[in-house]
């Protein structure tokens, strides 16, 4: 069954999905059967109703879940290369091109909706949104926001006059938020200890986001960074691999959100991308990795709001799935679900909206066989995934 074949045309017709077990991903419960209603995008109604649906499309999912489409919080939809030299090498037209097929490729693993966190603009948000392009909702910040000498693929801004005129147009243009790079990085030429931004740059910043009613993230991976990073207003905290027990006071204090990243590592320890790093950078990747791991745990256990996130690019995106698997292994399954749907959608603003299943909220959805909180393979392998169901329209994973 095919997604927006038509490109911008109306939404598909009502569909109702019948015999469908919900699960309750906030309270971890399972429905009985139930009938679900979707109508322009929204659904309509969940009750125990037999009655026909004038006009629906009727689905039957008996014997199998149904869940809140999947949200990755820190995506990287336009780098489809992992050579960035090579991307920076394509057309405009080309490189829209590869990122359609990287938004579709998503939607097909079971997310509906994704925040982007560099290099997608709002004008590719614009397309999806107007159904030109088959793929998850997108939320855009625009470019990475670096000092010089920080980082790859990012745009240069040195004080703060400059760094407020280029936060000013991307908000201008309808960013949903912005990031920051405050640390080195794993692929940095910046050392993995140093700090980006001086305190005014950030604090202008954070401002700029204020004001626009948007937001901060910021690329850490320090405890030192990340705790900097949050005294100063940055509101959600990607990668921060290098927790320590003032950071996690800090979430808390600050009502921030901690967006670990751990399939990108991962990616690069099981030979699937390289960044033609050495045997001595491998060994470091493998050090943030296992920390990250156990700065997972330490925040989760104390109740830091945790998104779900990736980080991948180039021929790691079909790991996507595998950051379930990974937190796993220091989270319960409900708890990495939890960060995939409800937790994600309030970080891009979609609470109540996205990340459920409920009456109001975006017919946004996910069928899979078995049960996720007993195997989290049913997740994180994709094969389990039988049906998404995106602003109203099936699609049926290949």
């Amino acid at each position: 069954m095919a997604v927006r074949s038509d490109p911008g045309r109306s939404r598909a017709a009502t569909i109702v999905l019948r015999r469908a077990h919900i699960l309750d991903v906030a309270s971890g419960e399972l429905s009985p059967p139930r009938t679900i209603v979707a109508r322009d995008g929204v659904i309509a109604e969940i009750s125990d109703s037999t009655r026909t649906v004038p006009d629906a499309v009727e689905i039957d999912v008996e014997g199998q879940t149904v869940l809140p489409g999947l949200i990755d919080a820190h995506a990287h939809v336009t780098q489809a290369s992992g050579d960035f030299n090579e991307i920076l090498s394509w057309s405009p037209q080309y490189h829209a091109a590869r990122t359609a097929r990287v938004l579709h490729e998503m939607l097909l693993r079971g997310f509906t909706l994704v925040r982007d966190m560099g290099g997608a603009d709002t004008g590719l948000a614009r397309a999806v949104d107007e159904r030109l392009v088959t793929g998850p909702r997108l939320k855009a910040g625009g470019p990475i926001f670096a000092p010089t000498g920080g980082h790859v693929l990012t745009k240069v801004c040195d004080g703060e006059v400059e760094l407020r005129r280029a936060l000013r147009a991307e908000f201008r243009d309808g960013a949903d938020h912005a990031k920051l790079t405050l640390s080195g990085g794993v692929v940095s030429k910046m050392r993995l200890e140093a700090l980006g931004f001086s305190d005014a740059e950030v604090l202008a910043a954070v401002d700029e986001a204020r004001l626009a009613h948007r937001y901060i993230a910021a690329h850490v991976y320090t405890a030192e960074a990340v705790a900097r990073a949050l005294r100063l207003g940055v509101r959600t905290i990607e990668h921060g691999n290098l927790l320590d027990d003032e950071c996690i006071r800090l979430f808390l204090e600050r009502d921030a959100f901690y967006v670990p990243t751990l399939a990108t590592y991962w990616a690069i320890l099981s030979g699937v991308t390289g960044h033609g790093l050495d045997a001595a950078k491998r060994a470091a990747v493998e050090d943030i990795f296992e920390r990250g791991l156990e700065s997972l745990a330490k925040a989760s256990v104390a109740g830091v709001r945790i998104g779900y996130g990736t980080d991948l690019h180039g021929e790691g995106l079909p790991l996507q799935l595998e950051e379930f698997r990974l937190r796993a292994r220091v989270q319960e399954p409900l708890e990495v679900l939890r960060s995939a749907t409800i937790v994600s959608a309030e970080i891009v603003g979609e609470a109540g909206r996205a990340g459920v299943v409920g009456e109001g909220g975006y017919a946004d959805l996910i069928v899979v066989d078995g049960d996720p909180l007993s195997d989290i393979g049913v997740l994180a392998d994709g094969r389990s995934l039988r049906l998404v169901l995106v602003d109203g329209d099936p699609v049926r994973p290949e």
